[in-house]
């Protein structure tokens, strides 16, 4: 089954907030149309005509806020000073402005409060609450400003109450929102700590020991020749490819070391293997004593393969060839290479092995090769497939994407 990466839902849930505020906004301006508009013509004498069109104007100026606040406020500014133009003498009590015609305009510095910030609303209320006595002042009913008193305190009044409110409540959201991203901060950071020292504590586990046991073992090997009396030349041949090896992995292990005690170190300090370290790969195994054949397709040598997978690979048949070494000495490997599609598709089989092997660890500290391989292969987005043999021996094939079809 090949490993996808997978998506937080969360991630890909939409951002709807526009639409709750084109909902807000419609909610109001569908309110506001039939009450302005009947209430004007109604209640306050108004010409007919003339309401509905006020009614509209001001209902319509709500939802433009949403993308035309400037022209919103002009429309709006537009519809009082009608209003108040053919508000007829006897409406003096609520005049410049009728009862419903104050509540949309204060929902209109509310609604400009909630969308455009604090210095749009201030603008906002501002230049109404100046229209309001201006209006008043050149009535060409003669009308005073005394005779709107009551409106020119109202809407400054009530439309500062609603604009500090709106700015209480967004405040309020945007702490919520910065102490949210506070404490995922602070998670990520608690996360990033609880890796380096993690990595911190394995780079001292393998300097510890694993080092310290390869140290040892370059130690002995390189001195055999000293210690050892009339040492057989193949022998001390041996010894000394044990000693390179030995050296090999060390170097490996400080290099890995480095990368584990600083957080932000280049992993790739030294060519990283792939397919064209194979050779000597198969050459240290047959020093092992493992009679090994490989099968090279000629499309796997001229394929553009991606330097990751190729170290995918590389990886999964080192590590089947030290287990075969480990668990089937002497057994005989095949190893095979091709390309199927875009897939690089690779196996490691081994026979029966032809002696009983003599494990190097307990049961309980083995399988972790399996694990690794399988990590690997997921990493690349392919499949793994392992097991025994019917007849014997053990078989490992992983298929791994390199791309685009060669």
């Amino acid at each position: 089954m090949r490993v996808t990466a997978t998506i937080d839902p969360r991630q890909r849930r939409p951002n709807l907030s526009w639409l709750r505020w084109w909902l807000v906004a419609g909610g109001l301006a569908l309110v506001a149309l039939p009450v302005n508009a009947a209430l004007s013509a109604l209640q306050f004498g108004i010409t007919p005509l003339v309401a509905v069109l006020t009614g509209i104007a001001q209902a319509a100026a709500l939802p433009l806020i949403l993308v035309r606040p400037r022209e919103a406020t002009v429309l709006q500014l537009l519809a009082v000073v009608v209003v108040a133009v053919t508000l007829p003498p006897d409406s003096v009590s609520t005049w410049p402005l009728t009862v419903p015609g104050l509540l949309t305009v204060i929902a209109h510095t509310g609604l400009v409060a909630a969308r455009r910030g604090w210095g749009a609303a201030a603008l906002t209320w501002c230049v109404i609450s100046v229209l309001v006595p201006v209006v008043a002042l050149v009535d060409p009913r003669g009308r005073s400003v005394g005779d709107g008193l009551l409106m020119e305190i109202l809407y400054p009044a009530l439309a500062a109450l609603v604009v500090g409110v709106v700015m209480m409540v967004r405040r309020w959201r945007e702490v919520r929102r910065e102490l949210a991203d506070a404490r995922r901060d602070i998670e990520i950071e608690q996360n990033q700590r609880a890796v380096a020292e993690e990595r911190t504590r394995i780079a001292r586990e393998l300097h510890d020991v694993v080092a310290h046991g390869m140290s040892v073992i370059h130690m002995q090997a390189t001195s055999a020749s000293y210690r050892i009396e009339n040492l057989d030349p193949r022998a001390e041949a041996e010894f000394k490819r044990i000693a390179t090896g030995a050296r090999e992995a060390m170097r490996e292990m400080r290099q890995l070391l480095s990368v584990l005690r600083a957080e932000g170190a280049d992993a790739e300090l030294s060519p990283v293997p792939g397919l064209g370290g194979l050779p000597d790969l198969v050459a240290s195994a047959e020093r092992a004593g493992l009679p090994i054949e490989v099968r090279h397709a000629d499309a796997v040598r001229t394929a553009a393969v991606p330097e990751r997978v190729a170290l995918a690979a590389y990886r999964i048949i080192q590590e089947s060839l030290s287990n075969v070494v480990r668990h089937a000495p002497g057994a005989r490997t095949l190893i095979e290479l091709d390309l199927e599609g875009s897939d690089l598709v690779l196996s490691v089989v081994n026979d029966a092995a032809p002696r009983p092997a003599e494990p190097m660890e307990t049961s309980e500290l083995t399988g972790h090769g399996l694990t690794g391989m399988r990590e690997r292969v997921r990493q690349v987005g392919g499949t793994l497939e392992t097991g025994a043999r019917a007849g014997g021996g053990y078989r490992v094939a992983a298929r791994l994407p390199i791309g685009a079809e060669q």
